[in-house]
């Protein structure tokens, strides 16, 4: 680089140091004489509790962006060419808001665009004029010794792009000095220059975990970041190319109601008011793994986003906590629910775990047609009596399910026949009632202690299974909370036998003397009803069980899909189709059985929220069911590493999507997926998220030429896609080859491991970066760290084991996982032990792990065999070397 092209860079760098410094102290000065009014400075009768609320958020919000501008004034300035020739300088912030006053604006409004654009692009300003971008500057600002800097990149029309170390030190270079005497400063001085200034874009060196963090989008990432509320969006690319990112910064931005179009600011209102749920809380991302959701926490916070647990969340704790809380499909000991989850469970085929689109589809068509029969046997059972009013009144609802065509329209219609069915059941009920209590008085008129010796006798019992025909007679009545135990539990369960009892006198079906219901019928005796009271009770509860279904028939529709998944499992297993033939518990449920039931229940539910007539009378007893599939919805669905999730997980997560916002985005890799079960190609993605648009991203960060070129290969050998990936422009991406050793012991493994990481940092120089090392098993993490950090511990190079993926303790660590968390994670180097029997230990997904963990690292990589290269990696053989020259 010329004087003339140096010496172009002082005013950038006086500009630059200017800004930082007048911007910080205006932050300052904000926050020690906040402007405009505060909730404390209000007379409380003269404003409305919610301007109240309303104006302490936004003096939260603006005391956070002056706090942020306070540490981090500027991170890019921008220098575009208007039509008529004339220069436009901006300065960007990452803060929400930015200072109008002193020319700096927040990245997230629509200008913050401009910041994005390549130098030589054209951008249309919000005024609709074309502007071209002939100067960036992308800034890492920090105050040093009282006094701003910045780490600088500096990109220019016609001109190389340049790293600047320190601004600073540049203007201290540029500074002349006449006196001989000071010659030998200035060589200093010169060669001081030199150093702080590097043609071209130098590689950024990991040294701590954690994502990357990247203050300006390029202009792919913006754009999709940009696009609106409403968009269903997945965003795939190969490891480095800023997806999470993106991500992030998308949910960032659409948190914050300001950066809404009116339309979309208006439906987050209405819906976050119907909910109770404010639109900044009102968001859901989901995560693979625990250790990704840490580290996901730490972006979010970097951006100033707050995520609790209640926000980010992992897959299979969400699926639980629907499961168990919201839809009563897994068991309590509060009773309810059908299902235990065991994670374990082979109750599935290996075809079915590859096709399940095609599974859930079975189930359900069959479950509603199963739904249908049930509905249609019970209008068959009133209009088959020889009551008059139970006769006409199952015509009618014979009529209505005749015509079914969609379970919209037909809960519709006979929700119109509800107040002729509530007659109906409440006529049956009060008569019922009345001759149950009848039964228990003349009891009580034998013996006065009959309730109390009878609730001495169920302390007695122990809370037994209930069969699936008790179930029913339980789940038609009403639905109360029952006491557990005294008196009134005794009453309650004497009821309970009767019916039993007469159910079981008009079907001639005996009672199982083995259930719980059985053994209080055996102790009862003859201290029940006459056998022909029972039989006219029996056909009238038979009856009323029947009316009582349509009721509320969402609730069965809904609440019912568990029961039903368990009739069609057992038919299935019967013929063969999806499920083991092997006998297990049919209480018992694999993981993925849930994912199919949750989304049965979700789908359903949603059909019936999405007509706008259920919607108006939502509020109503006919439609009360479909709250808790409401209570479950959120304005926003991100997902991380979506190809890991199954199409059905994919599938019940943008079920969660406010129908009213169906936002979505998520972001994948297909040759990433390290789940046996996760989505396979874009035609399941398609059918996961319906309508979504696929936006594929290219430019990868993270890598060296040397790994970049080593993972394509990779995927050529195992017969993956090929991506279509691109390093940056003018970034020094070269740095070493791949290091490979075979034929080794462990001792001799853990040795050859130690002198490659002394040779890191030997060649990083100024600390030692971040560095992984990924063992087979949780088994080899403690045992790899210990004989590690023993021959390490010369070198004052701390190594940490990180148990279950856990990486508390100091960055400087060198750290050992089990190669089961890698995902997600990035390091400056990254070292596999055993890769040999990482082949024989995960034949399925051996090539997933590879690729996975090799794009993990930055710029140094080591595999170590204890024999020979699997053969599956022999055609990328000559892309590894022995070892790294530290001389250089």
């Amino acid at each position: 680089m010329n004087s003339a092209d140096h010496n172009a860079l002082a005013p950038i760098a006086e500009e630059v140091l200017g800004k930082l410094q007048e911007v910080s102290t205006a932050a300052h000065s904000w926050l020690k004489d906040p402007n405009g009014p505060s909730v404390d400075t209000l007379v409380p009768s003269s404003v409305s509790e919610a301007a109240m609320r309303n104006l302490g958020q936004v003096n939260q919000q603006n005391r956070a962006a002056y706090q942020r501008l306070s540490k981090e004034p500027v991170v890019s300035r921008v220098v575009a060419e208007d039509e008529k020739g004339g220069l436009h300088t901006r300065f960007f912030c990452r803060a929400d808001q930015g200072m109008a006053g002193f020319g700096v604006i927040s990245y997230l409004t629509k200008w913050g665009r401009l910041a994005s654009m390549p130098v030589g692009d054209e951008y249309l300003t919000p005024d609709g004029q074309a502007w071209i971008v002939v100067s960036k500057t992308g800034l890492r600002p920090e105050k040093v010794n009282g006094q701003w800097d910045a780490y600088s990149v500096i990109q220019r029309e016609d001109l190389p792009s340049v790293t600047i170390d320190s601004l600073r030190a540049l203007l201290k270079a540029e500074q002349p000095t006449h006196s001989a005497s000071k010659i030998l400063a200035e060589i200093r001085a010169k060669e001081a220059k030199n150093a702080t200034i590097e043609e071209g874009i130098r590689r950024s060196v990991i040294t701590r975990m954690g994502l990357r963090d990247q203050p300006i989008l390029d202009k792919f990432q913006d754009e999709v970041f940009r696009l609106p509320l409403s968009h269903q969006v997945v965003l795939l690319g190969p490891p480095g190319t800023g997806k999470t990112t993106t991500l992030i910064r998308r949910l960032g931005q659409k948190l914050d109601i300001q950066y809404l179009d009116e339309d979309e600011q208006r439906v987050v209102q209405e819906v976050a008011l119907a909910q109770g749920l404010s639109h900044e809380r009102s968001w859901l991302m989901f995560t693979p793994t625990e250790l990704l959701k840490q580290y996901l926490k730490e972006a979010f916070n970097r951006e100033l986003v707050p995520a609790s647990d209640q926000n980010l969340r992992t897959w299979d704790d969400h699926r639980r906590e629907l499961c168990r809380q919201t839809f009563s499909i897994l068991r309590t000991p509060t009773g309810g629910g059908t299902f235990v989850q065991k994670a374990g469970l082979s109750s599935l085929l290996d075809t079915t775990i590859k096709n399940q689109v095609e599974w859930f589809t079975d189930f359900d068509v069959w479950q509603g047609q199963s739904y249908l029969q049930e509905l249609t046997t019970a209008a068959q059972v009133l209009q088959q009596s020889n009551i008059r009013q139970a006769d006409e009144l199952g015509k009618l609802l014979s009529l209505v399910l005749g015509e079914h065509q969609s379970w919209p329209a037909t809960l519709s219609q006979l929700a119109e026949e509800l107040p002729r069915v509530q007659s109906f059941v409440a006529q049956f009920r009060e008569d019922i009632g009345k001759r149950l209590e009848a039964g228990l008085i003349a009891q009580l008129q034998t013996n006065r202690n009959f309730v109390a010796e009878f609730a001495a006798f169920l302390e007695t019992l122990q809370q037994t299974e209930t069969d699936e025909a008790e179930e029913v007679d339980v789940d038609d009545e009403e639905d109360v909370q029952a006491p557990k135990v005294g008196v009134q539990a005794a009453t309650n369960e004497y009821y309970q036998a009767l019916r039993v009892l007469a159910r079981g006198a008009a079907t001639k079906r005996a009672a199982n003397k083995a259930n719980r219901s059985g053994k209080i019928i055996e102790w009862l005796g003859a201290r029940v009803l006459h056998q022909s009271d029972l039989i006219d009770i029996g056909n009238k509860l038979i009856l009323l069980s029947a009316a009582r279904r349509f009721v509320t028939p969402a609730r069965g529709y809904i609440s019912g899909v568990s029961k039903r998944y368990r009739a069609f499992r057992r038919e299935r297993q019967g013929a063969g189709t999806w499920y083991q033939s092997g006998t297990f518990d049919q209480r018992d449920v694999n993981p993925l059985e849930l994912d199919v039931i949750l989304l049965a229940t979700l789908k359903a539910g949603n059909q019936l929220i999405d007509r706008r007539s259920i919607q108006r009378a939502i509020d109503s007893l006919q439609w009360a069911p479909l709250k808790s599939v409401m209570s479950c919805h959120r304005h926003q669905i991100l997902v991380d590493e979506a190809t890991d999730f199954s199409p059905l997980q994919l599938a019940c997560m943008n079920a969660l999507a406010h129908p009213r916002t169906r936002s979505v985005f998520a972001c994948g890799d297909f040759n990433q997926r390290l789940t046996t079960w996760g989505v396979r190609s874009p035609e399941a993605l398609s059918w996961s998220l319906p309508g979504v648009e696929v936006y594929e991203i290219a430019v990868a960060y993270r890598q060296s030429r040397q790994l970049n070129d080593l993972a394509k290969d990779i995927i050529r050998a195992v017969n993956g896609s090929v991506p279509n990936v691109s390093l940056p422009t003018e970034v020094n991406n070269e740095v070493v080859s791949p290091v490979l050793l075979e034929n080794s012991s462990a001792t001799q493994i853990v040795q050859w491991l130690a002198d490659r990481i002394v040779d890191i940092e030997r060649i990083v120089v100024q600390q030692l970066p971040s560095i992984a090392v990924f063992v087979n098993s949780e088994d080899e993490v403690a045992p790899i760290a210990k004989a590690l950090e023993a021959l390490l511990s010369e070198h004052n190079i701390p190594v940490m084991a990180c148990r279950e993926g856990q990486a508390v303790g100091q960055e400087s660590s060198v750290r050992v996982f089990d190669i089961k968390h890698i995902k997600g994670l990035e390091f400056e180097a990254v070292f596999f032990l055993g890769v040999d029997r990482l082949a024989e230990l995960q034949p399925e997904l051996f090539d997933k792990y590879i690729y996975v963990g090799t794009t993990r690292a930055a710029a140094y990589l080591g595999l170590a065999c204890e024999r020979g290269l699997p053969a599956l990696l022999d055609p990328v053989r000559h892309h590894f070397t022995a070892y790294w020259d530290t001389t250089k």
